[in-house]
Formats: C-alpha cells, sequence, structure tokens
C-alpha cells in the first residue's frame, strides 16, 4: 500500500466523489472540502484492504480497480469503481464487519475518521447530507431482509 495527499487534486477527485451515492447531493464546495481531507491510496493485487474484526478508521472510495468484499455467511460481492466501502467506520468504533482484498491493482481515496470528524464540526450541513443517505441504505437493507 502507498498514499499519497489528495490535496493538490482536489478539483480532480471533486468530480470523482460528486458520483459516489454518499456524496453525490453535496455542493461542489463541500465536495472540494472532502476531497481535501481524502488521501490517495495505492493497493496491490490480493492486498487485504480492510480486514473483518479489526478496528476501522477510514472510508474508501474506490477510485480504479475492483474489489471484492466478504461477510461471513453471505457470498461475496464484488466492487468497482465508484463504489465505496468502510463508511461504518466513520462513525462508530465497531470492528469492521467485512474483509475487503484487492481483485487486481486498486486505487481509492481513504478518508480517515480524525479528519471526517473536523470537517463535519466545521460544516454540519455535510452531515445532515450524509445521515440522508445512510438512511436511503439501512431502509434498502431492511426491505431485503
Amino acid at each position: 500500500m502507498t498514499t499519497s495527499s489528495a490535496d493538490h487534486d482536489a478539483r480532480t477527485w471533486t468530480n470523482v466523489l460528486a458520483e459516489v451515492p454518499i456524496f453525490a447531493d453535496l455542493s461542489s464546495r463541500h465536495l472540494k472540502k472532502v476531497a481535501s481531507a481524502s488521501q490517495l491510496v495505492r493497493f496491490h493485487p490480493g492486498a487485504q484492504i480492510v480486514r473483518s474484526g479489526t478496528a476501522g478508521d477510514a472510508l474508501y472510495v474506490l477510485v480504479d480497480g475492483e474489489v471484492s468484499v466478504r461477510r461471513r455467511g453471505l457470498p461475496s460481492v464484488t466492487l468497482g469503481s465508484g463504489s465505496f466501502f468502510g463508511e461504518m467506520a466513520l462513525f462508530d468504533d465497531s470492528p469492521r464487519s467485512a474483509t475487503v482484498t484487492a481483485e487486481g491493482p486498486v486505487v481509492c481515496l481513504a478518508i480517515g475518521r480524525a479528519r471526517f470528524h473536523k470537517l463535519l464540526r466545521s460544516e454540519p450541513s455535510i452531515a445532515v447530507n450524509l445521515l440522508g443517505e445512510l438512511a436511503r441504505r439501512l431502509r434498502l437493507a431492511q426491505s431485503l431482509d
């Protein structure tokens, strides 16, 4: 895994984040702030990006490549560019609920909990937008049960 600051490419990452459902309703100003709070992270094929049962402290937005998401007792799911995972780690201290593995070379934007919380304290309207999307996802998950 290699990391680099996404600050210098905030405009580019703003466009990427605008296509991600959890951030799609944010204004361009807010998207730029989220992009500035992120880091570009690259993973080699086969790398475990997150592991079930371990502590989580970041959300990942998949910029390029594919990952496999495995949860105990459920079929594996493949995610591609524009998908995101690890969002629950931004809001609580519970262990990761899934293992996510790079299926090939993968590039992600990682947004850590500490920087994200600082951003939400300075821009509460971002939190309101995110809560709306999380509520929609929860309703969808409940309707599938």
